[in-house]
């Protein structure tokens, strides 16, 4: 669209620039600054030169630095960087790295790079090619007049989007308002058949929402999601001519009230998204190269610390390393649509953070559900996966991703060794530590529950912490107690503090060889006196997993008395449970027809049940399915567990 999309500038209604006195004003500040910085070329805090040692940005600040206050930024230190190499602020001339320093002291773009020329024309310059397909039947039904969000659906016409009016719950109104939405629409169909549906939605959302406000809309990572929705999908929203004028406007604000909310993000996800969102600004709106400087520097800063050693990100979540890779994918978009290459931050933590993502998906292609991720189905891992253009195996072998995945034949487990993410990071954040999942040819036998992270839309809300619970994932779990606290607000409390990790693979000998992986926690250590050891080995053929859960004193003062425990193995949808006679086993029919038997060991003096369990599917809907349970009383001196699921035939 030659008439909307930049060739042929567009100009907005309002809100160009400051005019008058105020103009003046500003433009003094501006060049008075920038005089004082050019005759002082020494390092930096944004400086690649002085790392350890950075210099305090110059006072006092211009009058338009008092609007707000920026967040101070610098190169991420050698000790901290994902790879030192690659990731931290693109290097800059000492031009560029002026302008940065400019730009995030509160001076335009306009007046650092152009201070005596008319402003810029309002529009987009280039369009961007979306690179991640959507979900073609949620954009199928917003044809057909209604949102679908996790399987709920809402009539476009009774959807209100003013500020005030919270009528859906806050994983829908997120969804509504970061224009999510707009992606699955732009995959229904070609631009002629979703363009009217794209401007019907946008219109009562301009109306409602004219200027940065508070309420759910303007949540600052809400906002920056809807920024970059707005320019990776810009022809569906500028074909109109009355409608182009007012978004563009919409667009010149958001980005400018962004600038100054970095700081206020609630967590660093959400900080990696604002930066991102500036960062297309910069790249797709007039004199925005300031403001993608600024941006980019503070981008890698904020990767620096969103994301570990081994590409996991730090709230171990696999929804939020899809979303981060979905993230820089589209970020890769806007810089081709611009005929430049992205950063080699952009692509170096592309390729860092695929192998994790890989470590949590099941045969079948899913992903396991941890962290409140419910099961992804493969077509959406698949396709993100292929449009990032990133090649690679999984991670083995993580650190502080925690999730061992062993391969075996078809047969997959994945381990959660490593303690839950602090609170800082976590949205929602479950105490799984010591959990496992097993599919085998595609089947999932032993799953964890997952889902909070949707809750509000099918699986509801009110159970939310419930599946954040030790007791829905397949561990072990002390009187009903949660390994580590579960907080509101997704985040988490006292408990498992630390996490000793071995593994190691055993030689063949006449039946095989095997993996074996051993890790325990310290979260029932304070309350209880115990630490919680799990051992599991699995043979190379896939037809055997030997596990032993072992409980041992802290100290060696042991404390008196017995604890109640119960071990549960979330069994995969479609399995079919009965106990064995002697009520120390059960088979398992898996949906394919194959057939497993789970045993107890040794003379287990509990008792072995089959209880009811949900589990939450990629469509973030709740599934009735079923659980193994171990429960007994355990002396506080401890005990030891064995167990064995073994393929039958």
């Amino acid at each position: 669209m030659v008439d909307s999309m930049g060739h042929d500038p567009v100009r907005g209604d309002a809100g160009e620039v400051a005019d008058g006195p105020e103009l003046d004003k500003e433009e003094r500040a501006a060049r008075q600054l920038i005089m004082t910085l050019g005759g002082k070329p020494e390092p930096t805090a944004l400086s690649d030169r002085d790392e350890e040692n950075p210099v305090p940005l110059p006072s006092p600040l211009p009058a338009a630095a008092s609007r707000e206050a920026q967040p101070e930024l610098d190169v991420v230190p050698t000790a901290r960087a994902l790879v030192p190499q690659e990731i931290g602020a693109p290097a800059v001339g000492p031009g560029e790295r002026l302008v940065r320093i400019a730009y995030a002291a509160g001076i335009r773009g306009r007046l650092i790079t152009s201070p005596l020329s008319k402003p810029a024309k309002r529009r987009v310059l280039s369009t961007v090619t979306p690179p991640l397909p959507g979900d073609r039947a949620a954009g199928m039904a917003l044809r057909a007049g209604h949102f679908l969000i996790h399987g709920v659906k809402l009539p476009i016409a009774q959807l209100e989007f003013g500020p005030g009016t919270r009528q859906q719950s806050p994983l829908i109104e997120r969804h509504v308002h970061s224009y999510a939405w707009l992606r699955d629409l732009a995959g229904s169909g070609a631009r002629p058949q979703v363009e009217a549906t794209a401007l019907r939605i946008h219109r009562m959302w301009l109306d409602a929402h004219p200027l940065p406000a508070k309420g759910p809309a303007w949540e600052v990572e809400v906002s920056a999601r809807r920024t970059l929705a707005w320019l990776v999908h810009a022809p569906l929203i500028l074909s109109n001519k009355a409608v182009r004028g007012r978004t563009l406007a919409a667009l010149d604000k958001t980005a400018r009230w962004l600038d100054s909310q970095v700081s206020k993000a609630c967590d660093k996800q959400a900080e990696v998204f604002v930066w991102g969102a500036l960062v297309a600004a910069g790249l797709l709106l007039p004199e925005g190269k300031p403001r993608r400087l600024f941006a980019e520097a503070g981008m890698a800063r904020a990767l620096g610390d969103f994301v570990g050693e081994d590409g996991g990100v730090q709230s171990r979540s696999p929804l939020a390393q899809m979303e981060l890779l979905e993230l820089l994918t589209e970020l890769a978009a806007c810089y081709r649509s611009m005929k430049m290459e992205p950063p080699k931050f952009v692509t170096a933590v592309s390729e860092l953070i695929v192998p994790p993502l890989l470590a949590v998906v099941h045969g079948e292609g899913g992903l396991g559900n941890w962290q409140g991720a419910g099961a992804v189905s493969s077509d959406k891992v698949n396709e993100l996966i292929r449009a990032s253009g990133v090649r690679t195996r999984p991670l083995k072998e993580p650190r502080g991703w925690g999730y061992h995945r062993a391969s075996a034949g078809k047969t997959i487990l994945q381990f959660d060794a490593a303690p839950p993410p602090l609170a800082r990071y976590s949205r929602s954040g479950c105490a799984s530590t010591l959990a496992f999942e097993l599919s085998a040819q595609g089947q999932r036998i032993i799953v964890n529950c997952g889902g909070a992270a949707w809750a509000g839309a099918q699986v509801p809300a009110r159970i939310e912490q419930g599946l954040r619970a030790t007791a829905a994932h397949s561990t072990l779990v002390l009187e009903d107690v949660n390994s580590t606290a579960i907080l509101i607000k997704g985040q988490l409390g006292a408990g498992v503090g630390e996490v000793e990790v071995d593994r190691r693979t055993m030689g063949g000998g006449a039946r095989g060889g095997a993996t074996r992986i051993e890790a325990s926690h310290d979260g029932y250590a304070s309350r209880f006196g115990l630490v919680h050891r799990r051992v599991l080995v699995l043979r190379d053929d896939g037809t055997e997993l030997a596990g032993e859960d072992v409980l041992l004193p802290a100290s060696k003062r042991g404390k008196r008395g017995k604890v109640g425990y119960a071990i549960r193995f979330h069994l995969g949808m479609g399995i079919a449970a009965r106990l064995s006679e002697d009520r120390k086993g059960a088979g398992l029919v898996l949906p394919d027809g194959s057939h497993w038997q789970f045993r107890v060991a040794g003379e287990y003096t509990g008792t072995l049940s089959i209880e009811d369990s949900l589990f939450v599917d990629g469509q973030g809907r709740p599934q009735a399915i079923q659980q193994l349970v171990l429960q007994g009383m355990t002396p506080r001196s401890g005990g030891s567990f064995a167990w064995l699921f073994k393929k039958m035939g």
